[in-house]
């Protein structure tokens, strides 16, 4: 069997190769490159998707996060709580602006931020916190929302990893992952549940005097040509993206499904096997996959090594916290109020999961797994 990589954006693109060529195509021929119709269409197509007023493009995900605190209007050393357990980008946006990032911990069992944790990081100077929907399942927003209510917080939701997936509040209505919070941000990046063929991301918001200044943020401060209301950035999603996205985004509910029925071919076949923990699945959250993400109780790298010898990607998302990196220890970090993140750093293990996967690899994927766990590591 050839090498199974983590995600297959040839076998994705080839499905819809005229569709995605066709609609270049036109944006090649209108040599409207930026800021063109297609980009403007692109946002309203996902506005109502997400069931929200307003879709504000911009370069990444990255920049969506910050271009979201920066409409907050937020001074320098004001407190904005986030997850210890993620990708750099969320601490980053913080620090950048001269903010203070303050890391709490995660549940272990569903990776997003833990509430208690969230709780006692509260102070009179938070005013933002920044919820994480990792892996594809939402966090607790309910919970979420009474404690940032209770304490006049800003809620951003960074959906770069849970673009379609569902929140099920206690009364049983849904929304979209980005639409709960006060502003919601998203990232394009090629591998995500919908990405792009480069760089691109999005910020979207129900509010329409935050909506107007991140538009004017994200586009130099400007709120109509050479008039400068804010100090701003350039940040803007190209008419290419733009394109390949509205094709791509007719397919994201599709694109979930496919990845959704992989993760439970996964657990069937997983599930009883000692020395693995599945993905535990929440009450209050769809799950769209983006990852699928097992606990290996003992010898996790040794695990992986074996999986790529046997040409099969995986990778540890993540292996070292925020609150251990270098960048960040001038924040003097507390390691002790992380059990949950420092454990998990030495555990996950992310198996391929895309919307190409056949059973065929899934079974080559599993038999491999086990045999490793089970007669090199004696996990029986």
């Amino acid at each position: 069997m050839t090498k199974i990589e983590m995600v297959d954006l040839k076998g994705q693109y080839l499905k819809i190769k005229d569709s995605i060529d066709a609609e270049m195509q036109k944006v090649i021929d209108s040599c409207s490159f930026i800021n063109g119709t297609i980009v403007k269409t692109f946002e309203t197509n996902l506005a109502k998707y997400l069931n929200v007023k307003h879709v504000i493009s911009c370069g990444n995900g990255t920049d969506a996060l910050q271009l979201s605190l920066m409409a907050l209007g937020l001074k320098p050393n004001d407190e904005v709580i986030t997850v210890d357990f993620t990708f750099a980008a969320t601490s980053e946006a913080i620090a950048l602006l001269k903010l203070k990032p303050v890391l709490v911990d995660v549940d272990y069992d569903n990776f997003n931020i833990d509430i208690e944790s969230f709780k006692k990081a509260i102070t009179n100077k938070t005013k933002a916190v920044i919820v994480v929907h990792l892996f594809g399942q939402c966090a607790n927003m309910e919970a979420i929302k009474t404690i940032a209510k209770e304490h006049n917080i800003y809620i951003i939701e960074d959906t770069a990893q849970a673009l379609g997936t569902d929140y099920i509040d206690k009364k049983g209505d849904t929304s979209k992952a980005g639409a709960i919070g006060d502003i919601g941000t998203t990232s394009f990046f090629p591998s995500k549940n919908l990405g792009c063929f480069g760089d691109g991301g999005a910020v979207f918001t129900n509010n329409d005097i935050l909506a107007k200044k991140i538009r004017s943020l994200a586009n130099h401060g400007m709120s109509k040509r050479y008039h400068y209301d804010h100090i701003g950035i350039n940040s803007r999603l190209d008419s290419i993206q733009a394109a390949v996205l509205n094709v791509k985004l007719k397919h994201l509910d599709e694109y979930i499904d496919a990845r959704k029925q992989a993760a439970e071919y996964y657990d069937s076949k997983l599930s009883v096997i000692k020395g693995v923990e599945i993905p535990k699945r929440t009450e209050y959250s769809s799950h769209s996959f983006h990852q699928y993400t097992l606990k290996i109780t003992d010898k996790r790298d040794e695990v992986a090594t074996k999986l790529r010898e046997k040409g099969i990607s995986c990778a540890v998302y993540y292996p070292i916290a925020i609150h251990s990196q270098k960048a960040y220890s001038k924040y003097n970090f507390d390691n002790n109020i992380f059990p949950n993140t420092n454990k998990l750093t030495e555990t996950v293990l992310s198996l391929p999961i895309h919307t190409e996967l056949s059973t065929e690899q899934q079974d080559y994927i599993v038999s491999s797994l086990i045999e490793i766990l089970e007669k090199t590591y004696q996990f029986t």
